[in-house]
């Protein structure tokens, strides 16, 4: 690979395929389906498909809140798409979500069915079907709209920005790794400034603003992202948002959610498929692999 600080942009830039880091096998610059293949339909008017990444758990939390407050029209299959095997390049998952990123919903609970994708457009078309986690009136709706809207703008320098130049780029590149790394401070403290002052990002109550953020900045600051990197960022500094993770972390249907379509780390915190409740009892990893 060429030195970072010897680079000179050509003219006219061409793909190197194996160029790429960790991601190289599913980074390509055009879109559309790689392969044939269907999608699995259960049998719950919700069908996600996903995987237990940050933005993954957005929707599987906010489910299992729905589920936790009695809407079973909230009851829902949850299929693994593995990104890193290009699950998300298959025909059917492309019909979903033609960005081929996960999660991807389809709501089959009408006449027609309804597809949604990314992943703050879910949350909001949720909370929307089932009249909570979004206030109706303002300014309380302008306000949690706003911050859903922040971490979609803003997650990206944290994710593909300072996570993959500090985590999993083959090259560690000190100008990539200081600029995103500051920049991911500062977000840290625009967060912290307002949870100083409020309980929940959009006031007083738990929100999907705090369902889409906390699995990315609350995450980080509990040290379940990129390795060592809530030491490298010195995120015990940041002691609002330390507080409002913990509160948010020990809900059992955000427990639940993290669970569902995970595929690393404890076994028993692992249910890489979800169609029933009474699967956390009996399908997780640890149970299957005995």
């Amino acid at each position: 690979m060429t030195d970072s600080n010897q680079y000179t942009p050509p003219k006219v830039w061409t793909w190197n395929q194996p160029n790429g880091g960790k991601f190289a096998s599913i980074n390509r610059p055009i879109a559309g389906p790689t392969h044939e293949k269907e999608l699995p339909v259960g049998r719950h008017p919700l069908q996600l498909y996903s995987l237990a990444t940050p933005n993954g758990q957005k929707v599987t939390i906010l489910l299992e809140e729905l589920l936790a407050l009695g809407h079973k029209g909230a009851e829902y299959d949850a299929w693994l798409i593995r990104i890193g095997e290009g699950d998300q390049f298959g025909s059917g998952f492309v019909e979903v979500n033609p960005n081929s990123k996960i999660p991807a919903l389809m709501d089959r609970s009408g006449a027609q069915p309804v597809r949604v994708f990314e992943s703050g457009s879910i949350l909001l078309y949720l909370a929307e079907k089932f009249g909570a986690f979004v206030p109706t009136t303002q300014p309380e709706r302008a306000e949690v709209l706003s911050w859903l809207f922040w971490q979609m703008g803003s997650a990206p320098y944290l994710g593909g920005g300072f996570g993959h130049f500090y985590a999993y780029a083959p090259t560690k590149i000190e100008y990539a790794i200081d600029r995103f790394a500051m920049e991911t401070k500062r977000q840290l403290d625009v967060l912290d400034r307002r949870l100083a002052e409020n309980e929940y990002l959009g006031g007083s109550a738990y929100t999907i603003a705090d369902i889409a953020v906390f699995p990315w900045y609350g995450g980080l600051v509990k040290g379940w992202l990129y390795g060592d990197s809530a030491e490298f960022l010195s995120a015990h500094e940041y002691k609002n948002v330390l507080r409002w993770a913990d509160a948010i972390a020990a809900r059992p249907a955000v427990v639940r959610g993290r669970m569902v379509n995970r595929v690393s780390g404890d076994p028993a915190g692992q249910l890489r498929e979800r169609h029933d409740a009474g699967d956390f009892e009996t399908r997780t990893q640890d149970k299957v692999e005995g």
